[in-house]
This record gives structure tokens, C-alpha cells and sequence, in this order.
């Protein structure tokens, strides 16, 4: 069984989903595609268990708040 998702973090301005996305990158390339759609940061997955899917998206979302704890310092 193959499983997709796609999730988005919606910022208050654009800039802030490039840096979060510029941040992220790294750590996703080749597993996980990415982009900025205006100020939306869009992640789309795929797997084939729900179990991995799920740790993925735990750590991603996990990522993404401390990012997001880092531009709010800023």
C-alpha cells in the first residue's frame, strides 16, 4: 500500500515560510518534497506505512515549532 499526505503551515508573511522551508530543507531532500506557495509552507509525503508516515510527520511538526519559536525570537 502506498500513503501520500500533504501538509500546510500557513505564516503570517512569506518570508517567514522561505526561511522555515530554507531551514527545513536540508533534511528532507530526497525523502520529502517541499515549497512556498505565498505564505504557505507546503510538505507532501509518501510512504508505504502509515507507522513511518506518521513518525515523519511527528518530526516535521516537532521542526517546524521550533523554527517557528526562532523566527518569533527574532
Amino acid at each position: 500500500m502506498n500513503i501520500k499526505t500533504k501538509i500546510k503551515f500557513v505564516y503570517n508573511k512569506e518570508f517567514q515560510a522561505k526561511t522555515v522551508h530554507k531551514s527545513l530543507k536540508p533534511d528532507n531532500m530526497g525523502f520529502i518534497h517541499s515549497y512556498v506557495e505565498n505564505n504557505n509552507l507546503i510538505y507532501e509525503l509518501e510512504g508505504k506505512s502509515l507507522r513511518t508516515i506518521l513518525a515523519t510527520v511527528d518530526d516535521l511538526i516537532f521542526c517546524e515549532m521550533m523554527s517557528e519559536k526562532v523566527l518569533d525570537s527574532i
